[in-house]
C-alpha cells in the first residue's frame, strides 16, 4: 500500500492545502494528513477543531486519514511506515526551506519528499495571511472550503 503524509498546522486549512492534499490522494492509497502541535504557539483553532474541519472537507476523498502529531515528523513516519511526504511549494523561497527539510528528514530515517508544485490560483496563499485578512474585515470566503470560512467567521466574531 502506497502511504504518504501531508503534513503542516493548518490552521485553518485553506484551498491550497486542500488542492496538494487532493493531488496527494490521487498519487497514493492513503493520505496522512498530520497536525502539528506546536505548545509554543496559540493556534485560533484547536488541534481538534483544525482535525475536525480537515476530516470534514477530505472526506470526499475517501483516502485521507487525519490525525494530530507532536514531535519529529519522521517519528510519525517511522510509527505508520509512511516512506514519504509530500509538500506543496508556492516559491522559490519555500523550497531553500524545504530542501534542508528534506534532507534532514532522509540523514535521519530514510524518508523521502515530494514537492508539488502549487496552482498557481494559491501561490500566495496561507493561513495566517488569511486569518489577518480576516481580522481586519477581508473578504476570504474564495481561499477556503465553505465550512472552514464560516468556522473562522465565527471564530472571529467571539474574539
Amino acid at each position: 500500500m502506497r502511504r504518504a503524509v501531508c503534513p503542516g498546522s493548518f490552521d485553518p486549512i485553506t484551498n491550497g492545502h486542500l488542492d496538494i492534499i487532493g493531488r496527494a490522494s490521487k498519487l497514493y492509497d492513503v493520505v496522512h494528513v498530520a497536525v502539528m502541535i506546536n505548545q509554543s504557539k496559540k493556534g485560533l483553532f484547536t488541534v481538534d477543531e483544525r482535525i475536525e474541519l480537515i476530516r470534514e472537507v477530505t472526506a470526499d476523498f475517501g483516502n485521507v486519514e487525519v490525525e494530530s502529531f507532536h514531535g519529529l515528523l519522521v517519528d510519525f513516519c517511522k510509527q505508520r511506515d509512511i516512506p514519504a511526504i509530500v509538500k506543496g511549494l508556492r516559491a522559490v523561497s519555500d523550497f531553500d526551506y524545504e530542501l534542508q527539510m528534506a534532507q534532514m528528514n532522509n540523514g535521519l530515517s530514510g524518508v523521502e519528499t515530494l514537492f508539488v508544485p502549487t496552482n498557481p490560483t494559491y501561490s500566495f496563499l496561507s493561513s495566517s495571511l488569511v486569518k489577518e485578512v480576516a481580522t481586519w474585515g477581508g473578504d476570504v470566503a474564495h481561499l477556503l472550503p465553505p465550512t472552514v470560512h464560516e468556522a473562522l467567521v465565527k471564530r472571529l466574531g467571539e474574539k
